[in-house]
């Protein structure tokens, strides 16, 4: 192989044309799903104070920030309830109420818009219990415990009565063992085998969750998450994860959190390269980009760029962003910082 001066690796980066043409990695409107946050008993967004430029939609307004989306190119979104607190309760029965906030939601959007755009919803109780957890407490042998195969009855109803509404994905993401195949038993049950299932099959307990928490009220009020979400100190056990994910009928893969995770992104493609694969680009990493840029110390559009590259660059087919909008416009604007 020739070295300097005859090798130069220079010569390809140049100018940007040249730059652009021979780039690996390229970011696109189709790379992104938006999450969205949908509230029961408000008529207005409500701003998300840990979340700036994020809010809570009344149902009545989320066809609104749908049709926004849509101009902009984006056309996938991720639907989570939050239900009022006087009627969530330990086991979590409001989070399959047909007439709840997501249910309702999604027959909106189907109402106003058809088959576009692709509505995902998140499949977990923890914003609908009391307690905020994932799963079902119960007390044994002393202890306390999330109980996995009572928890897996409740997401199971919650994943239909999604699919009921007219969902095209279900996206659990409590990390119960067995809930893709409790789901697609369930599912395939009541004649949904077209719904889709993207599975949170790498969760890891990350101290990056805590706007969402704040955004979805859904903290656990006791005790964390650590019993059934994945030590951030591991890497391989996530394969372990993904083949009982796969094994089970899941769809689409997700890693989450994704900055923190962008080697566990890369094992996941390079072991399940015939899978799509998904990242969630989560809130507290949103969140440290806003708040960094409002102090002046960042360039926001390049971060954040820079930053969802990085993840696609890992990987990711799919990024689960709230910087969806913003990234959408920029690249419609004709930005592209590198």
């Amino acid at each position: 192989m020739p070295l300097f001066p005859e090798l130069r690796p220079r010569r390809l980066r140049l100018t940007k044309s040249i730059r652009d043409l021979v780039a690996e990695t390229t970011l696109t409107v189709n790379d992104l799903i938006y999450p969205v946050f949908v509230r029961e008993g408000i008529d207005e967004p409500e701003p998300i104070d840990a979340m700036p430029g994020q809010y809570r939609y009344p149902v009545e307004k989320v066809t609104d920030l749908v049709s926004r989306a849509l101009e902009l190119g984006v056309k996938a979104i991720i639907l989570f309830g939050v239900p009022p607190a006087e009627k969530k309760d330990h086991i979590g029965t409001p989070a399959y109420d047909p007439k709840g906030p997501v249910p309702k939601a999604v027959k909106a959007i189907r109402r106003e818009f058809g088959e576009e755009p692709v509505i995902f919803t998140d499949v977990c109780i923890c914003g609908y219990t009391s307690h905020g957890h994932c799963g079902i407490p119960i007390e044994k042998r002393g202890r306390k415990l999330i109980d996995n195969d009572s928890t897996l009855k409740v997401i199971a109803r919650m994943a239909v009565a999604h699919a009921e509404a007219g969902a095209d994905f279900v996206a659990p993401s409590g990390m119960m063992d067995g809930m893709v195949q409790a789901i697609r038993g369930a599912l395939d049950k009541e004649g949904f085998t077209e719904v889709g299932i993207m599975s949170y099959a790498v969760k890891y307990a990350s101290g990056f969750y805590g706007p969402f928490r704040a955004a979805a009220e859904s903290a656990p009020k006791f005790g964390d998450r650590r019993s059934y979400q994945m030590d951030p100190r591991n890497a391989m056990e996530a394969i372990k994860e993904v083949i009982l994910d796969v094994e089970e009928g899941a769809d689409i893969l997700m890693v989450k959190p994704a900055l923190a995770y962008l080697d566990v992104i890369r094992l996941v493609k390079e072991n399940f390269p015939h899978y799509p694969l998904a990242a969630y680009n989560v809130s507290g990493e949103y969140s440290m980009v806003k708040a960094a840029a409002e102090k002046g110390w960042i360039d926001e559009k390049l971060v954040t760029l820079e930053i969802l590259t990085a993840i696609k660059r890992a990987g990711a087919d799919l990024i689960l962003t709230y910087h969806a909008l913003d990234v959408a416009r920029w690249l419609r604007e004709g930005y592209n910082p590198f």
